[in-house]
């Protein structure tokens, strides 16, 4: 696998020439993440969610991967998000890896006990996967299998801290020495915009105490509360110990904005946000139009270092968008010098 300067992104400028803001990772720790090497160069960054198909073709994978691949620093598989089975995070990420692209692992809690998870840690590190997303997952209920068994043998915060052990300390839970540790980038998720709202600045810092290097939010149409949030944040100096990828994605009408609204856990979507795709001629063009300023006006927030792109369905406009929000310009627009 090539070093994490080489596997960058072609964009102006080398990575040697350009400001690095937060300290670099403890010796022997750097993942070789293309993500992590843009975000720690001061550069905007940008993941995109890849849906899962049910399938075992490759081919489906890579069909999904294309659109995303073009603009992305790194493209999340999902790990059976809702609780519905697909095919499984690490396959994905075994195949987008082989084929040189950048990938980000979701482990969800809800299968898996500890064993199996620190295994699969080790398998993907040793596939090359140099990111990981750390989640509690949906419950059971929520899915179309639910007379499966939950397990939540770690919940977000645990599994971080467990996997931060594997790589800082080589050893697994149980203290046995692991002869090569996994070079991982962690991360884990926020979802500001949930109640209570109050809290999640608080939440997101028992993450970073455990050891996440990055965050993913869930999806942001609110950005008066998610720029409070990012106040708090700042106030906490967690904007200094952790990147910020702020989630957005298309919406592609009124009535689709609605159904996310009362299904979707924690997904906050303001009724002025409604009214404009249902006053709109082309909806689903109005739901592109709102995703791009989205990103315009965050890359301007201080303390956010990107964005996370979830387009369910949508996969072919995520380019298109990423182009047009100017996110792939250069650096984050707040970033003056190392100290700001």
């Amino acid at each position: 696998m090539k070093g994490a300067a080489q596997d960058a992104p072609n964009r102006a400028g080398s990575l040697a020439d350009l400001v690095r803001p937060y300290p670099e990772p403890p010796a022997g720790h750097v993942s070789d993440s293309r993500l992590e090497a843009v975000l720690r160069s001061g550069r905007f960054a940008v993941t995109a969610e890849l849906n899962p198909p049910d399938s075992a073709d490759p081919a489906d994978v890579f069909e999904a991967a294309r659109p995303l691949a073009e603009v992305a620093d790194a493209i999340n598989a999902t790990d059976a998000s809702g609780a519905n089975c697909h095919m499984s995070s690490i396959g994905i990420c075994a195949l987008l890896t082989r084929a040189g692209h950048g990938t980000v692992y979701q482990i969800s809690c809800r299968d898996r006990n500890r064993i199996a998870i620190q295994g699969d840690v080790l398998g993907a590190a040793a596939m090359g996967v140099r990111n990981v997303l750390c989640l509690t997952g949906d419950g059971v209920g929520a899915g179309d299998q639910p007379g499966a068994r939950p397990v939540f043998d770690f919940d977000s915060v645990s599994l971080v801290r467990a996997i931060r052990t594997m790589r800082d300390d080589g050893v697994f839970l149980s203290g046995r020495r692991i002869t090569r540790p996994p070079r991982l980038f962690i991360g884990a998720a926020e979802n500001p915009c949930a109640e209570p709202r109050d809290w999640r600045p608080e939440r997101l810092a028992k993450k970073v105490e455990a050891g996440a290097d990055f965050i993913q939010t869930n999806y942001i149409f609110d950005l008066p509360v998610f720029e409070a949030f990012m106040a708090r944040v700042r106030d906490l100096g967690l904007d200094r110990r952790v990147f910020i990828l702020a989630g957005v994605g298309p919406l592609a009408s009124a009535r689709a904005a609605r159904w996310m609204r009362s299904n979707v856990p924690g997904v906050h979507i303001p009724d002025a946000v409604i009214d404009r795709l249902e006053r709109a001629a082309n909806p689903a063009e109005e739901g592109k139009r709102l995703c791009i300023e989205l990103i315009g006006r965050m890359r301007e927030i201080h303390g956010v270092a990107g964005v996370h792109v979830m387009a369910y369905r949508r996969e072919h406009l995520v380019s298109e968008i990423v182009h047009a929000s100017g996110a792939l310009d250069g650096r984050r627009p707040w970033l003056r010098h190392p100290d700001a």
